[in-house]
């Protein structure tokens, strides 16, 4: 069986050289992140082109994200690149610093409602939490600091305050315009950083739609808000990412396990997907193989039920981008072995508001109970390919579908393959016979195997599927 959780892998430096980008899809690259942290809309553009024509040549469909950067809460920078802080001595963040006049006693801060946000006693932590300051009292635009835990500090480093309530808003003005630059690229997705409720992610869906673009809408999970309010943006999203950096930094690094787990669950119960992310295989930056600890922490994000499992800088700026990947697969087909990843109790004593919903959650219900082969579902808007794909099974689910968007969106869906196929130009009576013949044609599924069909009574209409059948390969002609 094909892996069934999806890799992403975040475009940069690295896969920029001759050739790498070609193997990092032939090893199993479904899905690309453009950081928009970084580069220019020249370079996002070129990536972007670059992925289009490998996954072209491929015979692939290769989903394209844009990941927004957000509230930029960082300090600015020293005169000398870097500090040394040592444990209890006092340090400032001046909001009214000089951006490059930092010294051992102070810095500036590029968010500058920062001593509006604070008071006496909260603890800032910068860095990913390797630096850590007690405030003991703001005067105007600066925030007096007692150093906790010191070491070096170097420009730019992130800062957050332990427990959350910052108040810097999740869309700044060049997010609002990287928005416009990523619809005019074509990107399958649009990743929003910092939201802390639904409205922040209605807010971004509006200013994707109003920029002509129907990507989906990616909520990342990185504030103390969000989780306290993790149902209504799961609602309010297309998928969610567990951006485990600054979430673990907010809310603790201890609670950060239950939170993920929790968060995959919610995600999957709502019909959405989920993304885990941040420092999954970190080591392979430097090395050419995963620690025993990072094989572990990819294998259970996927016997969670994770949808996709996000590399970062470990091909983007490691040494090893194509590695890395081939690592990642591995370890996903070693937990999708596991017994448990076959058996779902999902929605098991609920009721259905949409027909296709009740068609797809039918259709996974019997697959699992009959030994079936493949699944096809044929599409317009891949809706029921996201249903299908909330039950845990080991069975392929074959999105079928004439819109590229679609194809391009589903490779984000766990255990979802997209198949170029046209029913506007496929026989009405013999629509299913012609689908099952693409899937034995190309050795998916053999004579003999049971697939089961999902489709609509009305061909080219979204969210018409009504009706599912079971057709056994090489009878299928007859059947049809």
């Amino acid at each position: 069986m094909p892996r069934r959780t999806k890799i992403i892998a975040t475009l940069g430096p690295a896969t920029d050289q001759p050739g790498v980008l070609e193997k990092m899809i032939a090893a199993g690259v479904d899905v690309v992140r453009l950081n928009f942290s970084h580069g220019k809309p020249d370079d996002h553009a070129r990536r972007i082109d670059a992925v289009r024509e490998a996954a072209r040549r491929a015979g692939r469909d290769v989903g394209v994200f844009a990941d927004l950067q957000g509230p930029k809460i960082r300090i600015e920078k020293f005169a000398d690149g870097f500090v040394e802080l040592e444990d209890g001595q006092p340090f400032t963040l001046d909001a009214a610093l000089d951006e490059s006049a930092g010294d051992r006693d102070k810095v500036g801060i590029t968010y500058k409602e920062l001593p509006q946000d604070v008071v006496a006693g909260d603890v800032l932590l910068l860095d990913d939490g390797l630096i850590v300051l007690q405030v003991e009292s703001v005067e105007g635009a600066r925030i007096r600091c007692r150093v906790q835990v010191g070491g070096r500090l170097s420009n730019n480093k992130g800062i957050n305050r332990q427990g959350g309530g910052l108040s810097a808003p999740a869309l700044t003005d060049k997010d609002r315009n990287d928005i416009r630059i990523a619809a005019d690229l074509g990107v399958d997705y649009v990743a929003i950083s910092f939201p802390r409720d639904a409205n922040d992610v209605q807010v971004a869906r509006d200013l994707v739609w109003d920029a002509g673009s129907r990507a989906g809408i990616i909520a990342k999970i990185e504030r103390t808000e969000a989780v306290a309010n993790i149902e209504s943006i799961v609602e309010a999203s297309d998928a969610v990412m567990i951006a485990r950096g600054d979430l673990a930094v907010e809310i603790g690094d201890a609670e950060l396990p239950g939170v993920q787990k929790r968060i995959i669950h919610v995600a999957r119960d709502l019909n959405r997907v989920v993304i885990t992310a941040t420092q999954m295989m970190e080591s392979m930056i430097h090395q050419p193989v995963p620690t025993r600890a990072e094989v572990m922490d990819v294998a259970n994000a996927v016997l969670d039920g994770t949808d996709a499992v996000m590399l970062s800088a470990e091909t983007a700026a490691g040494k090893y981008p194509v590695r890395v990947v081939e690592a990642m697969a591995r370890v996903c087909e070693g937990a999708e072995r596991q017994r448990i990843m076959r058996r779902s109790r999902h929605r098991i004593d609920s009721r259905f508001q949409r027909v296709d919903e009740a068609i797809a959650m039918a259709a996974m219900y019997t697959a699992n109970h009959l030994e079936t082969r493949a699944i096809i579902a044929l599409t317009e808007s891949g809706s029921t390919a996201l249903w299908l794909s909330r039950i845990r099974s080991g069975i392929p689910i074959y999105a079928f579908t004439r819109h590229e968007a679609t194809r391009r969106r589903v490779t984000l869906y766990r255990g979802v393959y997209p198949v170029q196929f046209d029913v506007l130009h496929a026989d009405p009576s013999h629509v299913i016979a012609d689908a099952v013949d693409v899937l034995l044609e190309s050795g998916a599924v053999n004579r003999g195997d049971h697939v089961i069909v999902t489709k609509g009574d009305f061909t080219g209409v979204a969210g018409g599927t009504n009706s599912m059948k079971i057709v056994r390969v090489g009878e299928h002609r007859a059947e049809d």
